[in-house]
């Protein structure tokens, strides 16, 4: 599916809304480092009715989600980005074995691991998770909230399978007075900030739609909609 490739001077780039918020040129995989703060696999054995029982697992680390409504327009707000792991599922596809070497960007353009998701991040400070909510709104899409109004929705497990990490939604109403900047990330992150009306918005949770986001987006986006949005 991967083939190595010489030289790759192929690029993808573009800054039109509903494509890339960035430019990939280049994509390939290896081995996971032993050093990854992210990711660290592992086996759980255990004895369930005197049956010795394992479980390949992968610890991952915890997050928070945000369901974010901007008031003042009445929308919805997202954030599209690249994400690896999408990229090689969709790639991929049911083959379990990990992928080495370049990728083929024309046969797999970026465009296939480009996901839509609520606004979130890592719990990876020494912070409350109202604080690193906050900061997440800041950093991604640009709104200074203070904690108070980001309400604590529920919590749950991100998966139940290989990984299982900790996860806190919260929902939180902004207003145009709110945005102080433009959001897309820190440091190296690439975020595209979308704003979808109610309506719009509604349309991704319907019986068979589809989309790269992950369940939380899917989760919050019901929640809304039963608790928060009108009929």
């Amino acid at each position: 599916m991967f083939k190595l490739l010489g030289a790759l001077h192929r690029s993808w780039c573009s800054w039109v809304a509903g494509k890339s918020p960035g430019c990939i040129s280049r994509i390939w995989f290896g081995p996971l480092p032993k050093d990854s703060k992210w990711v660290k696999p592992g086996r759980v054995t255990y004895i369930e009715d005197d049956v010795k029982k394992t479980a390949d697992i992968v610890k991952i680390v915890d997050g928070v989600v945000v369901v974010l409504f901007n008031k003042s327009r009445e929308k919805l707000i997202f954030v599209r980005q690249f994400r690896g792991s999408v990229y090689h599922g969709v790639c991929s596809g049911r083959n379990v074995v990990m992928s080495e070497g370049e990728a083929d960007l024309q046969q797999f353009p970026p465009e296939m691991g480009i996901t839509l998701e609520l606004c979130g991040g890592a719990v990876d400070k020494h912070k409350s998770l109202l604080e690193i909510a906050q900061e997440e709104v800041l950093e991604e899409c640009g709104y200074q909230v203070p904690t108070e109004s980001l309400q604590h929705v529920f919590d749950y497990r991100s998966g139940v399978g290989a990984s299982s990490g900790a996860m806190t939604l919260f929902y939180c109403e902004v207003c145009d007075e709110q945005k102080v900047a433009s959001g897309g990330g820190v440091d190296t992150e690439v975020i595209q900030v979308i704003e979808l009306p109610v309506e719009e918005a509604r349309k991704l949770v319907q019986t068979g739609a589809k989309t790269n986001g992950g369940p939380s987006c899917m989760m919050g986006l019901l929640w809304f909609f039963l608790h928060k949005a009108s009929n």
